[in-house]
């Protein structure tokens, strides 16, 4: 917008006098297409304010009557000059605010002339100088900057699947004029949005959605160096592309759930079987041991009949051990123990158990 600034200059009491004006002060109007900026404004006022004690310094005291008809054309001749030198102060504030112009760090600029066009030299960081009115630098920021892009596309088999990506971009220094002249300031929001949306969307067409999981870095790879291909046609540099986010569809993230439990299922399944055949090979083991056991005690038995009787004094000593160990008082049969291990134990032990309603 147009920036307006308003000034004034005292006119001195004697051409005041002469030109028998009210003791008012004179407004100049001060317009720029540029920032407004109250210093340079005041140094054109003090400008005004010196040109115009210049002109009061060169008019002589008698020259001018006090009349209100004399000196007319003495008084034109003040008031052109007044003019005049306004009208010079004014131009040349206008021109040393414009005829420069300032470039900050990590920035570059062009200059457009109105006679011949875009200019081939590029501006550096710093101050620059240019003709007012007559050219007009256009600054770009050649900094890194981000932009991010999120989009729904489809997988190999036709799984939909939300990917976001970000790339790290920033125009090339040296193709700036190209890129205004093409491009506009703007460059980015023209080409990037479209660019990544096409070659992310190309890129997960060629993957099936577990690859998509199980291969990112290369998918990340591939979405990168079609980037760099593409935006390279526009002089767009590419620093780094990453994939951000990677989500699919609720159905698909269910059926994969599915899947995995049923998977964990299998497993577990496996590994009960895997304990049951070994539960079975230990039964089969320990009833293999018993009928070797029961086979080898009846050739003993057959052998040595005295084989039971050692057996019977190994039985008797456990029992003794436990009820000695009891705190309770316990009043048995010593027979039915397997205790009396003197004398004819074993033939009473037989004969009670052969008596009729002994043992039920």
């Amino acid at each position: 917008e147009t920036a307006n600034a308003f000034f004034s200059a005292q006119i001195p009491d004697r051409i005041k006098h002469h030109l028998q004006i009210p003791s008012l002060p004179i407004y100049l109007r001060y317009t720029s297409t540029d920032t407004f900026c109250p210093p340079k404004l005041q140094n054109m006022a003090d400008k005004v304010r010196e040109a115009m004690q210049r002109i009061a310094k060169n008019i002589p005291k008698g020259s001018m009557p006090s009349g209100p008809s004399g000196g007319g054309s003495g008084a034109a001749a003040a008031a052109g000059k007044a003019v005049t030198a306004l009208g010079a102060a004014g131009a040349l504030s206008y021109g040393a605010y414009n005829s420069i112009f300032s470039v900050e760090g990590g920035h570059r600029a062009v200059m457009f002339n109105r006679l011949t066009g875009m200019k081939s030299t590029l501006y550096g960081e710093g101050l620059n100088f240019n003709i007012p009115w007559f050219e007009t630098p256009y600054v770009y920021d050649i900094r890194t900057r981000p932009c991010n892009l999120q989009t729904l596309s489809g997988s190999k088999d036709l799984q939909m699947v939300t990917i976001g990506v970000r790339v790290l971009h920033k125009p090339d220094p040296n193709k700036l004029v190209w890129i205004y002249q093409h491009l506009g300031k703007n460059y980015d929001e023209r080409i990037l949005p479209s660019l990544m949306n096409e070659c992310a969307k190309a890129v997960v067409a060629r993957y099936n959605a577990n690859e998509l999981l199980t291969k990112r870095d290369l998918v990340s790879a591939d979405i990168k160096a079609e980037l760099v291909r593409r935006a390279g046609l526009f002089n767009v540099k590419l620093e780094d592309v990453a994939i951000t986010h990677l989500s699919f569809s609720p159905e698909y993230a269910r059926a994969v759930e599915r899947k995995q439990v049923a998977q964990q299922d299998a497993e577990r399944a496996k590994y009960i079987v895997i304990g049951a055949q070994q539960e079975k090979q230990t039964i089969i083991t320990k009833a293999k041991g018993e009928a070797e056991s029961a086979t080898l005690i009846g050739l003993s038995v057959k052998k040595n009949p005295g084989f039971m009787s050692l057996r019977r004094i190994d039985a008797a000593r456990d029992i003794a051990g436990i009820v000695s160990t009891s705190g309770n008082k316990i009043y048995l049969n010593a027979d039915s123990l397997l205790l009396n291990l003197l004398g004819d134990a074993d033939d009473k032990f037989e004969k009670s158990i052969k008596k009729p309603g002994k043992w039920l």
